[in-house]
């Protein structure tokens, strides 16, 4: 489920001469007894002295690597995802955006066999794309960007009459570029999941003095393992405005501090509502659910109180979807959940409020610091 590297310095050399040689040709013609042998010759203007040009691609330090078959540069990016989870293929660096995930990575061109004072360009378009194109998006960055971000790269053309520009001008030397695949959210019907056909890029080099093509090549997207696209889920916990700070670690955590069934001083973020035997202590907090690749539109997340307080007759955790309430107590068993919507769209920032209902704390009596965890789970269909 996933933008491309080199990690070893593999050196890619399509290197191509183009040479013209005069051609001849011959005409005949003839006219009743007398025959006329007229004999034209055609010289094809020979190029300029000079007129020679190449490029290679090569990897980059910690780039992407790949093989070389002719003039074809083959690799693949493997897995990837649209929300960027887990670690991209070798030399790969993944950017988890707002919308999708980009795969990318730096590789170098290399210019040689130039003329003295001759410069070149370098462009590319996609000439065979994956067969499902709203899956991957083959994405550029030109040597006029920085590509070690994600805001360097952008869509590369499936034109071939309006090419990409990766090297703007240059003359004989090396600069640094990058290539990428875009893995865009897709969920319900525009879904897909698995290996995709290759897609495959075509490289253009062209002399801006003369603007004759010096040399072409390929990169094909198309090897081992298969460039695969996989769905994800994930389920994160937010601060809220005016709420209390969620601390993300291995576990979220939320920290009430001092506590009473009077509701006297509650501490800042917290808000107070009257409760029959006691008060509840409630906050804001955000759900921030996120899925792609899946064929529903809509996420169900449910709640539970995995470990509960030591002192469950004086303290229990409350759930509401309003600050004032109602508020209901969060179930304490995993097969029977309290569930929270079932309704979650994809990125789609949910604000919950959290309560903590604390008893008058008479019969038993209890002081002391106390707590609880709960787990959330996301479900898509």
């Amino acid at each position: 489920m996933m933008r491309a590297a080199h990690s070893e310095r593999t050196r890619c050399q399509p290197r191509f001469v183009e040479d013209r040689n005069g051609q001849a040709f011959a005409l005949t013609v003839s006219k009743s007894a007398l025959i006329v042998l007229v004999v034209i010759v055609v010289l094809a203007p020979r190029p300029a002295l000079g007129q020679t040009g190449a490029f290679s691609l090569l990897a980059s330090p910690g780039g992407i690597t790949g093989t070389l078959v002719g003039t074809d540069y083959v690799n693949t990016f493997g897995n990837m995802n649209g929300l960027g989870i887990g670690a991209p293929n070798a030399g790969l660096t993944v950017s988890a955006l707002s919308n999708g995930a980009l795969y990318f990575s730096q590789y170098q061109v290399q210019f040689s066999s130039l003329p003295a004072g001759h410069t070149a360009t370098l462009t590319a378009y996609v000439s065979t794309n994956f067969t499902h194109p709203a899956a991957q998006v083959v994405e550029n960055c030109p040597n006029t960007s920085a590509c070690t971000s994600s805001a360097g790269y952008s869509a590369m053309s499936t034109s071939a009459a309006a090419q990409t520009a990766v090297v703007a001008s240059m003359g004989n030397g090396t600069t640094t570029v990058g290539i990428g695949v875009f893995i865009p959210d897709n969920d319900g019907a525009s879904a897909f999941t698995g290996a995709d056909g290759a897609a495959v890029i075509n490289f253009t080099m062209t002399d801006l003095s003369t603007r004759k093509v010096l040399a072409t090549a390929t990169w094909t997207f198309n090897g081992a393992p298969a460039q695969t696209v996989q769905d994800a889920v994930q389920l994160t916990l937010a601060t809220a405005p005016g709420g209390l700070s969620v601390a993300a670690a291995a576990d979220y955590s939320m920290a009430f501090g001092n506590v009473n069934g009077l509701g006297i001083g509650p501490g800042a973020g917290l808000t107070m509502v009257a409760a029959a035997g006691g008060v509840i202590y409630s906050t804001p907090y955000l759900l921030n659910p996120a899925y792609t690749d899946f064929t529903s539109t809509t996420a169900t997340i449910s709640v539970y109180v995995s470990t509960n307080f030591a002192h469950p007759a004086i303290l229990k955790m409350e759930d509401s979807g309003a600050s004032a309430g109602p508020y209901a107590t969060i179930s304490t068993t995993a097969g029977v959940p309290t569930q929270i919507t079932s309704a979650a769209a994809d990125r789609a920032s949910i604000t919950r409020y959290l309560g903590m209902f604390v008893g008058l704390n008479n019969a038993p009596a209890f002081l002391g610091s106390d707590n609880a965890t709960l787990t959330f789970t996301m479900t898509v269909p």
